[in-house]
């Protein structure tokens, strides 16, 4: 699902889970994971996201955000 889109971009150190590479991953129960943002309010959490791992760092650790900011933009 991820290594393909990141082999066509040649993204080389994204898209699978080797020591070495960038770990962007989240954990998540698809049977509580629910979209809780309105037209009104676009920039709510959803439910149910235990975990965000970027770059190797939590960013949501026990459904609660960090002030970490691993993440980079990746310019095509």
């Amino acid at each position: 699902m991820t290594s393909l889109p990141a082999r066509v971009m040649d993204l080389d150190s994204k898209g699978v889970i080797r020591p070495g590479m960038d770990a962007d991953l989240v954990v998540f129960d698809p049977a509580f994971i629910t979209d809780t943002a309105t037209y009104d309010r676009p920039r709510q959490h959803p439910r149910g996201v235990q975990h965000v791992i970027v770059n190797g760092e939590f960013v949501v650790k026990d459904s609660e955000t960090t002030s970490a900011t691993p993440g980079d933009v990746i310019r095509a």
